[in-house]
């Protein structure tokens, strides 16, 4: 398993984090990993506007996840009251399978609740995601049943099927 380490994500960053998004959710570069949207969704994923604004919002950090000098993940946290949304989670395809998503989530569920003093994470997944949200399952995640559109904006994406929708994920963290 490779080992990771963790750093903020800066504004030099935003290029190398745009190409990672965007390569780990679109196209067929994604089709590497198995968390590839290519299917649901063509268009980009992310651009360098919003990489931006996550960056210097207050209350977000996107946090870089390292190989050696190397950023092969990447996951954005925003502090919400009592809770802690997880988003653009993104893990370079040729690498994914290899206990990086369990390394992040566990960095993320640390992160917020020593950083933040936060008890809960959450996280929105297209609802058509079964092995993702399967995965996540497997990882103490429920599903609240809570759903949301998916955004209409080509910002964010151009759907290839009809009826997108997003549901929301918990999980309830242990001190």
């Amino acid at each position: 398993m490779l080992r990771l380490t963790f750093r903020p994500a800066t504004a030099e960053d935003t290029d190398l984090l745009v190409s990672l998004v965007n390569s780990a959710y679109r196209g067929d570069v994604s089709r590497a990993g198995w968390t590839t949207e290519a299917d649901l969704l063509g268009g980009q994923r992310t651009d360098s506007d919003e990489i931006q604004s996550l960056i210097t919002t207050q209350n977000s950090i996107i946090l870089l996840g390292m190989q050696d000098t190397e950023v092969i993940a990447a996951l954005q946290l925003r502090l919400d009251g009592a809770n802690a949304p997880l988003g653009m989670f993104a893990i370079k395809p040729t690498v994914q399978g290899a206990g990086i998503c369990k390394q992040c989530l566990q960095k993320a569920e640390h992160f917020v609740q020593h950083e933040w003093g936060v008890s809960t994470i959450a996280m929105t997944v297209i609802t058509l995601r079964h092995a993702l949200i399967a995965y996540y399952e497997r990882r103490g995640y429920r599903n609240t049943g809570l759903l949301k559109p998916f955004p209409a904006s080509p910002k964010f994406g151009i759907p290839r099927v009809t009826g997108l929708q997003l549901t929301v994920f918990i999980k309830s963290l242990s001190t």
